[in-house]
């Protein structure tokens, strides 16, 4: 299992509301979550999927997701 960051527009938990149904039907991933309060609203998905599908079911819900490189 793999822990990818990505920076998002997903700012409040309205946006939040408006993903989870997208993310969590995603196939592979485990556990999801965005920092509201960073200001780049990290999102941290862990669970067997890559950086690309994250991003398209980020896109897929209307919002934009910037993998990060630590």
């Amino acid at each position: 299992m793999s822990t990818l960051k990505f920076k998002t527009n997903i700012k409040c938990g309205g946006c939040i509301s408006a993903v989870t149904p997208t993310l969590d039907a995603t196939p592979g991933v485990e556990n999801w979550a965005v920092d509201t309060n960073n200001p780049d609203k990290i999102l941290t998905v862990q669970g067997n999927i890559s950086e690309e599908e994250v991003v398209a079911a980020v896109n897929k819900a209307g919002y934009n997701a910037t993998p990060v490189q630590e």
